[in-house]
This record gives structure tokens, C-alpha cells and sequence, in this order.
């Protein structure tokens, strides 16, 4: 039996990756990324635990991938694995967020390939750690999104939202008329970290990693 595991990389500090995580990036026989430019994050945070295995990139376009673009991932993956051996595909954050992976492996099930998820941190979560704000109280509605321009603030008493790079303005300007105050977080868990409430500050910055984390003032 052919074994995939779905890996959360977390949000980009190898020491944030699970112990399992690292046990089976140890262990397995090839090793699934993204193919972004030469550039990915998940593949860099699980770099100090890749032994000499093979890495095979694949490709999904940026807003352009379509259901013949998972199928041929599967394919590949399928055609790189080998009898009795397990291959892990790295994702950022958690599989379960926002996931290539699980967008892929949904599209066509091997009866011959076991796959498996392991959790990973999101971005969000570690950035209320970064600034020690809770997420959710008790009783809480939270919000998540990577698409502002859609969100509904009217029963929401906290947001996450990722994906900042655009829009700023726009942003920040439903957030106060909703009366929400707000943190950008930039690279949330790198030594270069960037914490900012000051909206000035804010709309200077134009960094894909980033996040928005934000609660309904009490007052």
C-alpha cells in the first residue's frame, strides 16, 4: 500500500512543525511541494528535516488552476510513490485551511494509495499568540477569510483575515465603521516579525505574508 500524508508546515518557524510531522518527513521516500517560482515557504520550513529524498514539485498555476490541474497532481504523485512507500506533501499552515492539498486529493481517491492529514498552525493562530490576544472568548462568533470585499461584520465579534496584500484601505475602513480594533501581523513567527496597530503604519506595508486580526470594541 502506497502512503500520502498531507503535512501543515505551520506558519514558516521549523520549530513550530509537530513531532510527528518531522518523524514522517524524516522517514518518507519522496517529497511533494508546490512549485511556486523556485520560492516555497513550507518547503523551507521542513528543510532541516529532509534527509537526500527526492523532491517533485507541482505545478498549480496561481488563479488559473482548474480540475485537470489536480488530476494530473495526483497522477504525478501516484507515478512518484512507489509500492510500500510513502510520499508527504507540504502545506503551509494547516491542511485543513484554505488547502491545495485537500482541493487535490478530493478530485480523484487512488484505492491503492492510504493518505493521511497532519495538523499544522495556522498563520492566525500564531499570530494571537504573537500578540497575546484570544481569538474567541466564551460565547464568541469568530470570522475567517481570505476575500475581505465579502465579509460580514454586522454578527461577528472577531475576524482573521488573510491574505492582506490588497485592498488595505478598504480593509481597515470596514473595520472601523464597524467598529473593530485591529493588529497586522507580517511574517508572523520569523525573526523579522511585524506588529501594527497604527492604520498609517499599516497602509505602508505591502507584504503577502501578512494577516489582520481583529475584535469588536467593548466600549
Amino acid at each position: 500500500m502506497k502512503k500520502l500524508y498531507g503535512i501543515g508546515t505551520g506558519p514558516g518557524d521549523p520549530d513550530l512543525l509537530t513531532l510527528k510531522a518531522v518523524r514522517l518527513i524524516e522517514n518518507a521516500d519522496v517529497i511533494f511541494a508546490l512549485n511556486n517560482k523556485g520560492k516555497n515557504m513550507a518547503l523551507d520550513t521542513a528543510k532541516p528535516f529532509i534527509k537526500d529524498q527526492k523532491i517533485v514539485f507541482l505545478d498549480f498555476p496561481m488563479g488559473q488552476t482548474k480540475t485537470i490541474t489536480y488530476l494530473k497532481a495526483m497522477e504525478k504523485i501516484d507515478q512518484t510513490i512507489g509500492d510500500n512507500e510513502s510520499g508527504v506533501f507540504l502545506t503551509i499552515g494547516d491542511p485543513m485551511i484554505y488547502s491545495t492539498f485537500m482541493n487535490m486529493i478530493n478530485v480523484k481517491r487512488y484505492d491503492h494509495l492510504s493518505i493521511e492529514c497532519v495538523p499544522g498552525i495556522p498563520a492566525f493562530l500564531a499570530g494571537a499568540n504573537a500578540i497575546l490576544k484570544n481569538v474567541v472568548e466564551k460565547g464568541d462568533r469568530f470570522l475567517l477569510v481570505d476575500d475581505a470585499e465579502k465579509m460580514n461584520l454586522q454578527d461577528v465579534d472577531s475576524v482573521a483575515i488573510l491574505k492582506t496584500v490588497k485592498d488595505l484601505d478598504m480593509i481597515l475602513d470596514k473595520l472601523e465603521e464597524n467598529h473593530f480594533d485591529y493588529y497586522y501581523i507580517q511574517r508572523v513567527s520569523f525573526d523579522d516579525q511585524l506588529i501594527l496597530t497604527n492604520r498609517e503604519e499599516i497602509l505602508n506595508q505591502r507584504h503577502y505574508m501578512s494577516l489582520l486580526l481583529a475584535r469588536k470594541s467593548k466600549i
